[in-house]
């Protein structure tokens, strides 16, 4: 299966097929955005940024496009199978991908590859630029953040913003370690802010770890207000899948 999704020509057809929808649950759902005033700073001034949401929905993303289209932006994607579709997508919507890979321990490669990118955002978002990130992403755990993300705020001295999105009706699949949400056209959708929030500059390993913690509640406590302003009931992000 791995191999069959590394073919050129399937990715480019996923890439086609997963752009198509973003823009589709784009413009059909009725799209409510809570305490979006927080960035409105940040997207009018020449400032960079840092945005996270949960990897689960990306299906739902564009919700926050119109406020990034007015920065230069750039996304976050693993190198993995379905990260290359996943950024020709988004780069059909304006968002060319910085890729980024979660290095197992002990491969050196990856590892290297890692700090090459995070390089690259690092000085992406100190020059002025706005970089989203999916900080659970690619392989989890769910809802957690990874410290790359803090990371590029401690480096770039930029802010970074929350977004907890959800849609409602929506398909949740339950057996996927991120419970990725999928939107029905035409329905209600919500998009929660939180920010500016700031890593300081001598933050050492612990105090990135506890930013981590409260920043990983957070980001799932903005989620969790974003479905409860659907009507959605939630499904426990811990949960096995």
């Amino acid at each position: 299966m791995k191999n069959v999704l590394r073919n050129d020509g399937v990715q480019a057809a996923l890439g086609w097929v997963l752009g198509t929808y973003l823009r589709v649950i784009l413009r059909t759902v009725r799209w409510r955005h809570e305490n979006v005033e927080c960035v409105e700073p940040v997207l009018a001034g020449d400032s960079g940024a840092i945005a996270l949401f949960w990897h689960g929905r990306i299906p739902l993303c564009l919700a926050t496009a119109p406020q990034w289209w007015r920065k230069r932006t750039r996304a976050f994607v693993s190198p993995s199978a379905d990260g290359e579709f996943i950024a020709q997508a988004l780069a059909m919507s304006g968002f060319p991908a910085i890729r980024i890979s979660s290095a197992k321990k002990g491969d050196a490669a990856k590892a290297r590859q890692a700090v090459a990118a995070i390089r690259e955002a690092v000085t992406w978002v100190a020059d002025g630029g706005a970089l989203v990130v999916t900080p659970d992403g690619p392989r989890g755990p769910n809802e957690i953040i990874a410290p790359g993300a803090l990371q590029i705020a401690r480096r770039s001295g930029q802010p970074v913003f929350l977004m907890g999105i959800a849609a409602n009706p929506a398909t949740q699949l339950k057996k996927t370690w991120d419970k990725v949400m999928f939107a029905a056209p035409f329905g209600r959708g919500a998009v929660v802010w939180e920010g500016p929030l700031h890593v300081p500059a001598e933050a050492d390993e612990a105090a990135i770890a506890a930013l981590v913690e409260d920043w990983s509640a957070r980001l799932s406590a903005v989620t969790r207000r974003a479905e409860a302003l659907v009507g959605r009931t939630p499904v426990d992000p811990h949960a096995p899948g």
